[in-house]
Parts: C-alpha cells; structure tokens; sequence
C-alpha cells in the first residue's frame, strides 16, 4: 500500500485564503480509479496500491490550481511506500492510537 501526504501553497494569490484551490485540487482527483483521499487541516493524505496513480492525483493537483490562473505552485509530497503489509489510512491511525493513554 502506498500513502502520500500532499500540501500544496498556491503563490501569489489575490488572499492568504487557499481553501478555494484546495477543494479544485480535490475536485480533480475524484475520478482517479484506486485512488482514496482524506483532508487533514495541514494537507492531503493520498493512498492507492500504485504509485502511478499517486503521481497522477499529485500532477492533476497541481495542474488544475496552475489552470485556476495561478503561475507558481509548490507542493510538498511525502510517500510511504510499504510492500511487507496491507494497511489502510485508518489502520496506520488506530495502530497508534492504541497507545494514546494507555499505561
């Protein structure tokens, strides 16, 4: 299973607020077959058994806030890439918090 957080920073916006290019961003991937999303308030966690559609759900990304009149996106991608085990998003969630006050 292969999970990637992707935060992306549309530059030089008309306001501080992104939400507007996030939820386009979000639009797009939508139809990426084996692709699952989850917003967190700090990024996106991406999650497929493929890293190509990974990549594509990263480009269609950022392509779509370049579409949206911006000239400059930076996006900061980070993938855990595991082959020794299946897990979804929500086993990676619950296997730590398990620990969260348990003494």
């Amino acid at each position: 299973m292969i999970h990637a957080e992707i935060s992306i920073y549309p530059m030089a916006t008309r306001t501080t607020s992104v939400s507007f290019y996030i939820a386009k961003a979000l639009e797009s991937i939508r139809g990426i077959d084996d692709v699952r999303y989850y917003l967190t308030a700090m990024g996106t966690i991406l999650e497929s058994d493929c890293i190509d559609r990974i990549n594509e759900a990263v480009a269609k990304m950022i392509e779509v806030v370049h579409n949206l009149g911006i000239a400059r996106v930076e996006a900061v991608v980070k993938i855990d890439s595991r082959r020794d085990r299946d897990g979804s998003m929500e086993d990676k969630i619950a296997s730590v918090m398990r620990y969260v006050d348990a003494d």
